[in-house]
């Protein structure tokens, strides 16, 4: 070869392989779109396994959860529209409120220190009867979810009146809900008569069924308020809508023994008995249920939902949630209404449950961190009859998840991260929340409420409930 030419080849394979993109950028650049990825935090997936990624990445289109892996390997394969980086938080499932009556904030501290009976007949529903009407409904609805998109909460299941203006306001905030109107026995807010009522279910359900978001359901509010045909006309609207169930059963000692002397059964039985029960029913409470009828609600695939701290202050009872656990029941956790409760913290129902059946059993080791959570996530959702849409992050499911943050200083030293969760997390260390693989809350500060205005309409409504209860001939 000439001495001219020993270069050339050498020149040759530089020119080509500087043509050639290097391996890791081809890979880049190949990788999946998608709208949203998170990468980086521990996620606990709540999944079958119940597996924990300590730095791990989800990748999410079209609201739902489409890749959850590791950090690297999501990063690798997916490029998203919108990236989160959640380094040094922990990733959740979205937290699920089984049982509000979330326009009810505004009767928040309004009566305490009373039994049921007296609460109910002698404030709430004259303070109701008074001054509930759309407008307050959805004053407080806004104020609702603010205060649970904070807390971390993705779906909530409510029962109240003017049910499709909740509705209205929890799609336009981007939060997930199971939504009954209420059918009652006697003149409510909204309507007056039960043919009123089930009229207004029958738009309410047609108007909402096939919504992303809301699931509208029917909520006859008790067995002690509802009559028994108006009970079997409920369940026949739901067997024709598909329409889930939404009601109250089994609260108190004295609904039991109510029951007994007016239908010579208990709530439970009685309900079962009338062909009220199936697996669309959604039934909050259950305090005090024989194990006869704990089987009965296994049998029929009912959803029970356990509110600790509401049943404590208003002492209506402690329910028997080691037993419904052992028995494979659908059990969820709730808040109930902020009237009773009197806020919707989901963290402060998870800790209180693990720790009141604890004590109340006398057992340290019942309902452990991790028991605790998945009544707040997977068992929720199983609860509402949702587990294969929302409860765990899996593929999928929707794209509901809550960040928290894991430097605050009661999330240090961290050596059991559902301990961290239940015993120690507070509503303040949510960071960030994603409904349906769309950001509702960023870094604490809300994108989808008007957060200002949201505290100066809720005191309006301060002044004119404390004016109608001080003036005994307002209308009721």
């Amino acid at each position: 070869m000439s001495k001219r030419l020993w270069f050339v080849p050498l020149l040759i394979a530089m020119i080509t392989n500087s043509s050639l993109p290097d391996a890791s950028a081809q890979a880049r650049s190949a990788r999946e779109r998608v709208d949203l990825v998170v990468l980086g935090g521990a996620i606990v997936t709540m999944n079958p396994m119940r597996q924990l990624i300590e730095d791990g990445g989800i990748a999410i289109n079209g609201g739902r959860i489409v890749a959850v892996g590791s950090h690297a390997d999501i990063d690798q394969k997916y490029k998203g529209k919108q990236t989160l980086h959640a380094t040094g938080k922990t990733i959740i499932p979205g937290l699920i409120n089984g049982h509000t009556h979330v326009p009810m904030v505004l009767f928040r501290g309004l009566a305490d220190d009373l039994d049921l009976q007296d609460w109910l007949t002698k404030y709430i529903f004259p303070a109701e009867a008074k001054n509930v009407t759309e407008e307050f409904v959805r004053a407080g609805t806004r104020l609702g979810l603010a205060e649970m998109i904070r807390g971390g909460t993705t779906t909530y299941c409510d029962m109240y009146y003017f049910e499709d203006a909740i509705a209205d306001e929890t799609a336009r905030a981007g939060v997930r809900a199971v939504l009954g109107e209420t059918v009652i026995d006697f003149p409510v807010a909204d309507n007056k008569t039960n043919a009123e009522a089930m009229a207004y279910v029958e738009r309410f359900v047609k108007k909402w069924q096939g919504n992303e978001l809301i699931i509208p359901a029917i909520a006859p509010h008790a067995p002690y308020t509802v009559s028994e045909e108006h009970l079997k006309a409920a369940r026949a609207f739901s067997d024709r809508t598909k329409a889930p169930i939404v009601t109250h059963i089994s609260e108190t000692k004295r609904e039991v023994h109510d029951s007994i002397m007016a239908k010579g059964t208990t709530p439970i039985d009685y309900l079962a008995r009338i062909g009220f029960l199936n697996d669309r029913v959604i039934a909050a409470h259950v305090v005090w249920p024989t194990p006869e009828e704990l089987g009965i609600l296994k049998r029929l695939g009912v959803g029970v939902i356990h509110n600790p701290q509401s049943n404590m202050k208003l002492a209506a009872g402690v329910a028997p949630v080691p037993q419904m656990l052992r028995d494979g029941l659908l059990l969820g956790l709730g808040t109930d209404g902020a009237a009773s409760n009197n806020d919707l913290s989901m963290w402060e129902e998870m800790d209180t449950a693990a720790k009141l059946h604890k004590v109340f059993s006398g057992d340290p080791k019942v309902i452990s961190a991790q028991e605790a959570l998945e009544l707040a996530t997977i068992r929720g959702a199983q609860a509402l009859h949702l587990e294969k849409e929302i409860g765990s992050i899996e593929v999928g499911k929707r794209a509901d998840l809550v960040l928290v943050d894991r430097s605050d200083l009661n999330q240090i030293p961290s050596y059991n991260i559902y301990s961290d969760l239940v015993y120690a997390s507070k509503a303040s260390g949510v960071q960030t929340v994603i409904i349906n693989g769309r950001i509702i809350m960023q870094d604490r500060r809300l994108l989808t409420l008007d957060e200002t205005a949201i505290r100066a309409g809720a005191r309006v409504f301060r002044e004119r409930i404390l004016k109608s209860l001080s003036n005994p001939s307002s209308p009721e």
